[in-house]
């Protein structure tokens, strides 16, 4: 054996005798299967059902308003149509301009045709559309009245102020019909916007309901969230009814680490959907890996505050090998599924890792001393030449 054979072995030898006593740390798992299946610990088999969910981001919700009909105090805006009927259009000749009393109708001092004439144009029965400045056109004999940000019965009071005031005589007194009859309805009856689909819990724990604004749902089960939506929609809708159902659960979660040698550690987030177990965790992430061993345990978050780990062993051989389902243990949100590498793995790693530097030196000294005795011999027979 060279020197520096003998050299390396002899900085190895110490390493090997570090890792081998117990560089590599390990969980010490001493559970007895007999304790532990008399306990009312949820597993396979016998699991338990998850207390009410509650909201939080980024879960998916699906929201949908049944009903959608307007309410009556909801103003009008530019673009609605509403329907304008008149009851007694008939058309009031002035008698005398000096007079107090109300005009009357006076058929002698009109002919036949224009009175149908004036009976037309002062006729109406239709659909209007709220102009872009905010009024609907009437017709040319009353005008236009303006509407914008009228409810429904402002509105109607608003088209028979009108009406009986569309015209002056020559004084400059307002003329105009008696006691007009006036109906305004509207032909859509549905609200703004149709609230239905999917709505994402943002980060600041509200939904968005578009024109009617967001709602703060975080921390909520589902019928306080109905309730809470229909509360707030009862400010547009008539007699709201919402139907909530979460379309994906993001908000909680469990963890599968698996540990690689010495080499870090993996993280592997995975959704819970209720039902989850130990196996049905490591299913997800494709079995062990070449480089776990079978010790395996769960870790299930504490408060803040607790000294003790609350550890719960698991016994892989049991679970896989011959269908032993006592610590195949049902998983919650949080749960922390540890698969521990092993320790030979880790110990031939470490030794890698340790030994990698020195090397790395002895490769520098062994190239170093390699070119100077090839120069050296180069030298030589230069100088024998």
């Amino acid at each position: 054996m060279t020197v520096h054979h003998r050299a390396r072995w002899a900085c190895m030898l110490p390493l090997l005798a570090i890792a081998i006593s117990g560089c590599a740390s390990t969980h010490n798992i001493n559970s007895d299967l007999n304790l532990v299946n008399y306990s009312g610990i949820p597993r396979e088999l016998d699991k338990a059902t998850l207390p009410q969910y509650r909201v939080e981001p980024p879960d998916v919700l699906l929201i949908e308003v049944v009903d959608n009909i307007r309410t009556e105090a909801i103003p009008l805006r530019v673009g609605e149509t509403v329907n304008i009927r008149l009851g007694n259009p008939a058309p009031l000749q002035l008698t005398d301009e000096n007079s107090t009393e109300a005009p009357t109708l006076s058929s002698q001092m009109l002919s036949q045709f224009e009175l149908e004439k004036e009976v037309r144009n002062k006729f109406i029965d239709g659909e209007f559309t709220i102009q872009p400045d905010g009024s609907v056109h009437l017709g040319p004999v009353y005008g236009n009245v303006r509407l914008e940000g009228l409810t429904i019965a402002d509105a109607r009071a608003a088209i028979e102020n009108r009406l009986r005031t569309y015209k002056t005589d020559t004084t400059g007194r307002p003329v105009g019909l008696q006691d007009p009859l006036i109906t305004v309805s509207l032909p859509e009856l549905a609200g703004k916007q149709v609230i239905a689909g999917e709505h994402l819990v943002r980060p600041d724990g509200a939904v968005s309901l578009g024109i009617y604004g967001s709602v703060f749902v975080t921390g909520l089960t589902l019928n306080e969230i109905r309730s809470v939506l229909e509360e707030h929609l009862s400010q547009y809708i008539h007699h709201p009814e919402v139907a909530v159902d979460v379309l994906a659960y993001n908000s909680k979660s469990i963890y599968v680490i698996t540990d690689g040698g010495g080499f870090g550690e993996q993280v592997v987030k995975l959704p819970v959907t209720g039902n989850e177990t130990v196996l049905d965790a490591i299913a997800e992430i494709q079995g062990l890996s070449e480089v776990s061993s079978k010790k395996i345990w769960i870790a299930r978050p504490a408060p803040a505050g607790t000294d003790v780990a609350q550890i719960l062993d698991v016994h892989w051989k049991a679970i896989t090998q011959e269908g032993i389902t006592t610590t195949n243990y049902q998983l919650f949100p949080g749960d922390r599924v540890y698969i521990e590498a092993d320790k030979m793995i880790h110990t031939d790693n470490f030794v890698a890792k340790a030994l990698a530097p020195i090397e790395r030196i002895f490769g520098v000294i062994l190239l170093g001393a390699g070119v100077q005795s090839e120069l050296r011999f180069i030298h030589r027979q230069n100088g024998q030449l």
